[in-house]
């Protein structure tokens, strides 16, 4: 089983929560809910004319004078216009049957308008809703450690925040109003029925326990189902993302039909949930049509009894007949309805445990907001883990004054990029204690912290835009002036000068039409404009081509002069010229001191500097 199936994973919450957290979200727009309502109401209402109608038109058009199955409400109301008329029963009947049909033409017209505005108002509701969980839910993923996003692929995050949204979307322009609709449909008509027949309406009510039985079946089956569904379009998403982010690699190593067969049978999965999602659904609609049939069968047989007992008049039991319908049309309509809230309810199970997440690194509530730094670090018997106890940092310690440069060398998984990660608090520490300027980082809020903090990477990232969004970030408060200036100071303005459009260059996605060194040139810049107080080089002059090598060096010994730096490097020959040099092994500073002082010492840096000196003299 893959390591991020998400119907493995995923929290499940109880209905009545799901439903009470949803109408939370409705309390802004709680007036226009209640209009859309009442309007919904109204519709209910309209929607119980036309069998009235249908029922009074044959029973005007039945009449005749001496028959004993004229409805007796009627034929008064018929012998009244004859004589204050002066008309005919025949031209009574023609009348009658027109002026009902006007008036049935014009309530479609008004319900139509009704229908349209009540629909306008809970889209509009469903989408102001639908953007502010959005945007809720995209802000709740920002505000997440480094840690807790990289438990869960990018694509599961995508799925929640777009098609997980959708559904939800569906919940609040359809499924609530067409719910509260279908029900109120159901009350009205059964109170109209018990009026018109209390015996008829006894038959009718003797397949409501089967009703609910099966309804609350088809929830059960289908809430599971449509979690598993879910789950596997999150899964696909998250393969997807995967993979066509790594498509360069797949393709290096031939393995294009093993992450076919992989997808095809994650393809397989979603194919197998939706399947067994349609056979519940097509199991559930057809037995309420089957007992909607079965109802009007029933009706039909005992209305002709009741009719011919003059129990019931012809208009009443037509009335009633077709009000069969106005029952089982909501009831079919809640088993659609149904089908898109349990597949809603699955989608907000998602997105409820995402928001859920608990933030794992947020501002104390006495932290402070400082506009700028000195620049002086501390480490003070710092210790720290990824996992349990399984120690990167093992008690360290050191000082680093304003507007020192220092470096940080050692084999691969000494902890260097660790300490730096730590710094800017993209992980917490379980033991000991970092200070900026003697004060500890936790009592400084994490945004004023990251704002005086300039980071340059190994694996540079660009968005996709312009070299001058790229720069700013999109920051509108850099005049043109100062990202000229920034681009210029670390000699990324010999690379822009050359491009066609220059600082309005396109660039594609994640930086794809720029080479490394260049990337790197666009970085500095960007972490100059920003104007930070102390800087940090995560082997950000590794893997550059020889052509941009002598700007990136010159571009860096500018950059020494901005504030206090940290530099980590495999390449002993950048950071000669730092101040303080910290050698760690295995989570522990093992030597500390410039160039000189480390190579007379005979430790490990001599023996790092030895072999890389030797690759060099062997020309490798």
């Amino acid at each position: 089983m893959n390591k991020f199936d998400d119907n493995k994973k995923i929290k499940t919450y109880s209905t009545g929560h799901l439903i009470k957290r949803l109408f939370s979200y409705i309390k802004p727009y709680k007036a226009k809910f209640i209009l859309a309502l009442i309007l919904t109401l109204f519709t209910v209402l309209m929607d119980l004319l036309p069998a009235l109608i249908q029922g009074s038109i044959i029973g005007i058009l039945s009449l005749e004078s001496f028959s004993e199955a004229n409805d007796p409400k009627l034929l008064n109301i018929a012998n009244y216009f004859m004589e204050n008329l002066n008309i005919t029963l025949k031209e009574f009947k023609l009348y009658s049957s027109l002026t009902i049909i006007g008036v049935y033409i014009l309530i479609i017209v008004l319900n139509g308008f009704i229908l349209y505005k009540s629909t306008m108002i809970l889209q509009k509701i469903g989408q102001g809703i639908v953007k502010k969980l959005r945007e809720e839910t995209f802000s709740h993923i920002e505000s997440l450690s480094i840690a807790q996003i990289n438990k869960n692929p990018i694509g599961k995050y995508v799925t929640r925040v777009t098609s997980d949204m959708n559904k939800i979307s569906l919940l609040y322009s359809d499924v609530i109003v067409n719910m509260v609709k279908a029900f109120l449909s159901i009350i009205v008509v059964l109170i109209v029925m018990i009026v018109i027949s209390p015996l008829l309406s006894l038959y009718v009510l003797m397949v409501t326990p089967l009703l609910i039985v099966l309804s609350i079946l088809f929830n059960k089956l289908s809430r599971k189902q449509f979690r598993l569904v879910r789950g596997s379009i999150s899964n696909i998403n998250a393969y997807l993302n995967e993979n066509l982010a790594g498509m360069k690699v797949i393709q290096i190593f031939n393995q294009e039909d093993k992450k076919r067969n992989e997808f095809k049978a994650k393809n397989q999965e979603l194919k197998k949930n939706q399947l067994k999602q349609i056979l519940i659904f097509s199991i559930f609609r057809p037995l309420i049509y089957f007992l909607y049939l079965a109802t009007r069968l029933i009706i039909l047989f005992r209305g002709v009894f009741l009719i011919k007992d003059r129990r019931l008049t012809i208009t009443s039991c037509v009335s009633f007949y077709n009000y069969i319908s106005n029952l089982y049309n909501p009831i079919q309509n809640l088993a659609d309805l149904f089908q898109t809230m349990q597949n809603g309810f699955a989608s907000s199970e998602r997105i409820f445990e995402l928001l859920d997440t608990k933030i794992e690194i947020e501002n104390e509530d006495d932290a402070i907001e400082l506009d700028s730094f000195k620049g002086k670090i501390e480490f003070r018997n710092v210790w720290f883990a990824y996992i349990d106890e399984n120690w990167i940092l093992e008690d360290v310690s050191f000082v680093i004054k304003p507007g020192e440069t220092v470096a940080f060398v050692g084999a691969t998984g000494a902890g260097k990029t660790t300490i730096l990660s730590l710094i800017t608090r993209n992980y917490e520490i379980n033991k000991g204690e970092i200070l900026i300027d003697d004060i500890p980082i936790k009592k400084i809020k994490i945004e004023s912290l990251r704002s005086n903090i300039g980071q340059m990477l190994q694996d540079v990232f660009l968005f996709s835009g312009t070299i001058k969004d790229n720069i700013t970030l999109h920051d509108d408060k850099f005049s043109d002036e100062e990202i000229n200036a920034a681009a210029k100071y670390v000699n990324a303005d010999k690379l822009i000068d050359k491009l066609d459009g220059k600082m309005e260059y396109k660039v594609l996605e994640r930086g794809s039409n720029f080479s490394s060194g260049e990337r790197q040139l666009i970085s500095f810049a960007r972490t100059v404009v920003h104007k930070p107080n102390i800087l940090i080089l995560d082997e950000a002059t590794a893997n550059i081509d020889t052509e941009t090598e002598v700007l990136i060096q010159d571009s860096l010994e500018k950059m020494m002069n901005i504030g206090t730096m940290l530099i980590v490097a495999h390449r002993l020959s950048t950071i000669q010229h730092a101040d303080k040099i910290i050698v760690l092994h295995k989570g522990k500073i093992m030597e500390s001191g410039t160039h000189q002082e480390l190579l007379k010492q005979h430790g490990l840096y001599y023996n790092l500097y030895e072999l890389q000196y030797k690759h060099l003299e062997a020309g490798e």
